[in-house]
């Protein structure tokens, strides 16, 4: 059995083969001079893609990701079904087919927030992508998807996994939390996750509109006074809203205020305005930053049995 990576994600494939116990392969992946983009599985590795499963990791964001990961899943639906002819002559022209057995692991699904229609003619992005990929894999792993009702009802099964765990475990030894916070009322099944694998109190913060122009955040039912905080959320992008919960959380007398995330984006400068809140930002590897100190391999392999069992 074999893990394959592209451009995008090949240190997290590495760690999903070793969680697994499977062999690792590069597969090319590059760019032409105009940016698009060039796909070709190496001949060395032509027969370890064609054993069962096979499974691909590679990260639909930004936009090239998801032509990336396409033509990646084409490639080896190919090679799988013994297509093998080119313009060269080189090598077998066809093979015996070996079948389906290709799953797609995606440390982090581009257009996932875009998962409902907020007004009339929208496209429902997350989905749209999803019945993409599912034309060109016979399954799917998604780590920490913002909503994973998006890609409820695809023609293929789909395992949602977590970095639930793991984060809990390295906040723990890392800064060692008197409690955890969820940023807002939608974090709050993962955020109570940490909580409770640490047996630390956990709350969240709720929006208190003082007038037309003035919101305050402010934890609920809860003492920050004196304390460490983590707060917890799926992905922090500008990190707008971690900032204003770490003012209101040192507002109300926290000495310490660290962020933690499974999907760091850091978009728009957000890594340096959260330095001047926060005492530590700390995400997964799901996409590479200077804050991925967290491995998703051990979340991506739960995602990968759960799929094979329930196969």
């Amino acid at each position: 059995m074999v893990v394959v990576s592209g451009s995008n994600s090949q240190s997290l494939a590495e760690d999903l083969a070793n969680e697994l116990g499977w062999e690792h392969h590069s597969l090319e992946a590059r760019r032409f001079p105009d940016s698009e983009g060039y796909i070709r599985i190496p001949e060395d590795a032509i027969e370890a893609v064609r054993k069962e499963p096979v499974v691909l990791v590679s990260n639909t964001f930004p936009d090239a990701g998801i032509v990336e990961t396409l033509l990646l899943l084409e490639a080896l639906k190919d090679v799988r079904e013994g297509r093998l002819e080119n313009l060269k002559g080189i090598g077998p022209q066809k093979l015996d087919s070996v079948g389906s057995g290709v799953i797609v692991a995606i440390p982090y699904f581009g257009y996932s927030r875009q998962d409902k229609r907020f007004r009339p003619g929208e496209a429902i992005s997350a989905r749209a992508i999803g019945k993409l990929l599912a034309d060109h894999c016979d399954g799917i792993v998604v780590f920490d998807l913002h909503a994973p009702e998006a890609l409820k009802d695809m023609s293929i099964p789909v395992a949602f996994t977590s970095a639930m765990p793991e984060i809990a475990e390295h906040l723990q030894k890392e800064i060692s939390p008197d409690f955890i916070l969820s940023p807002d009322k939608g974090a709050i099944k993962r955020a109570s996750e940490v909580a409770k694998a640490i047996n630390k109190p956990f709350s969240y913060l709720e929006k208190v509109r003082i007038d037309a122009h003035t919101i305050i955040h402010k934890a609920k039912d809860l003492d920050v006074k004196g304390k460490v905080v983590a707060i917890v959320d799926d992905m922090i992008a500008t990190g707008g809203t971690i900032c204003k919960a770490a003012d209101a959380l040192r507002s109300q007398g926290a000495i310490e205020v660290h962020a933690a995330c499974t999907h760091g984006l850091f978009t728009g400068g957000a890594i340096d305005r959260l330095s001047n809140h926060v005492d530590g930002v700390h995400a997964t590897s799901s996409l590479a930053n200077s804050r991925a100190v967290i491995s998703g391999g051990a979340a991506l392999a739960r995602g990968v049995r759960q799929l094979l069992q329930n196969q």
